[in-house]
């Protein structure tokens, strides 16, 4: 009896890692994961079969490629040849919590600031971004009572955005330097957990301005509660701003589901750029935002959904640069460090092979 207990408590012990994040059932972790071999022979050999997939995004319009592919059942279909059975979705108001997610294994594939995603990888986050998803698209939003003509105009004022390490509280901060103001000492930057947040600190009086991703600062402007004085693509053109980020267990065991995510995000923002009206509505229908309200932030925004990584590799470099100089790392990274666009180019190969073929 005593050796029949032994082996049950081994047993049991032994159970406990048989989960993963990409495992076929709904545990999260860091673990390997059930060693059958993949469905339909997906993947590395020896790699655990994957029926489940989690994905990260946050509920703004640089996002909605992942939110079309969801509605319209894009990511089950396109996954389900694989042996993928269950996509699970997480939202988070911001980057950095979603980083903090996606580090201990929660998350297979996040949809992210590329600020947030740097600040990650440069403490250890086995991942590496696959593909761009937009740049630009943020705008600087000041209350109706102050006057704006320069940067220097905003010297004293208290300006909310997103929190350190997001895109962007980087951002402002680097054009306030660049305006020759101290970040530190001339204004008051205020992080705030989520959009939302942000929006009601203005709407209150509490901060004089606010730096966010649309459609919030459309959706002050038409609370009459603020104006847009400058677009993120004013402070750097061109900027990088959400990506693609996929771990490097999917990554190395998963090569072929990896490049068909890539397919269908690079389809899902092909799809949402001939169909603006469709996309805001989409929007709508994930986040309960009034379409109309959406509809005026894509014809007034400055960002562009693109799915190429090498239109975004030099300003996302830059940004690892400036996160090191604000001290929100530890170390610059490389362009190899950030980024793995093979399935990205083996994609768009095969596009253009099929194209050419009809």
């Amino acid at each position: 009896m005593k050796k029949l207990g032994i082996i049950l408590a081994l047993l049991l012990v032994a159970s406990v890692f048989v989960s993963g994040c990409a495992s076929n059932n709904e545990s999260k972790g860091n673990v390997s994961g059930n060693e059958t071999p993949s469905i339909n022979a997906s993947g590395a050999q020896g790699a655990s079969a994957i029926t489940e997939l989690s994905f990260g995004y946050q509920p703004s319009t640089h996002q909605i490629a992942y939110m079309t592919a969801a509605e319209n059942g894009w990511w089950k279909r396109d996954l389900a040849p694989y042996g993928v059975q269950n996509i699970k979705e997480y939202v988070f108001q911001t980057g950095p919590p979603e980083m903090q997610a996606m580090m201990p294994g929660q998350l297979d594939v996040a949809y992210v600031g590329a600020a947030p995603a740097i600040t990650a990888l440069s403490q250890g986050l086995d991942a590496k971004i696959v593909a761009a998803v937009q740049i630009n698209g943020s705008s600087l939003v000041l209350s109706p009572e102050h006057e704006y003509k320069t940067p220097q105009d905003l010297k004293g004022l208290k300006i909310a955005t997103y929190p350190p390490g997001s895109i962007q509280d980087t951002l402002l901060r680097k054009w306030l330097k660049e305006n020759g103001l101290d970040p530190e000492k001339d204004v008051t930057i205020v992080g705030m957990t989520s959009a939302g947040d942000a929006v009601t600190a203005i709407e209150s009086g509490k901060v004089d301005a606010v730096f966010l991703p649309h459609p919030s600062p459309t959706n002050i402007e038409k609370a009459g509660k603020g104006r847009i004085i400058v677009q993120s693509g004013q402070m750097e053109p061109e900027h990088v701003c959400c990506v693609l980020l996929m771990s490097g267990k999917l990554i190395r065991e998963h090569p072929d589901i990896a490049e068909q995510i890539v397919k269908t995000h690079i389809n899902a923002t092909e799809y949402n750029k001939a169909h603006p009206d469709e996309a805001a509505q989409i929007f709508a229908n994930k986040t309960s935002a009034d379409v109309e309200t959406v509809k005026a932030s894509l014809k007034e925004w400055d960002g562009e959904w693109i799915t190429d990584p090498a239109q975004i590799e030099n300003t996302t470099v830059d940004f690892s640069n400036t996160l090191y100089g604000l001290n929100y790392t530890q170390k610059s990274l490389t362009k190899d460090d950030i980024f793995d666009t093979r399935f990205y180019d083996k994609a768009v190969s095969e596009n253009e092979t099929a194209a050419s073929a009809k």
